[in-house]
């Protein structure tokens, strides 16, 4: 499965990067650290506060969202979108 990570500003995607993760399905991922650390590294971001409903988002629709308010430190985008497939 690929996990596919995109910053959007403005309605338009500022930066992406796709990363492997070694399941067939988001129910199979045991952590979900290893997959955030490699995109946000990948995209130069620190790691968003993972909450059970992002995690929850991503097993039932394959998608999450993280707005900048999910950030420690302020950052300059609208929201970290994921994506799997």
């Amino acid at each position: 499965m690929k996990v596919w990570g995109k910053i959007r500003k403005d309605n338009s995607t500022i930066a992406e990067r796709v990363v492997t993760v070694q399941a067939k399905t988001a129910y199979d991922v045991t952590d979900w650290n290893e997959p955030f650390i490699k995109l946000c590294h990948d995209l130069n971001l620190s790691r968003p506060v993972i909450l059970k409903k992002h995690i929850r988002d991503m097993e039932q629709f394959r998608h999450a969202i993280f707005l900048p308010d999910d950030f420690m430190e302020p950052v300059d985008f609208d929201r970290f979108e994921i994506e799997l497939y």
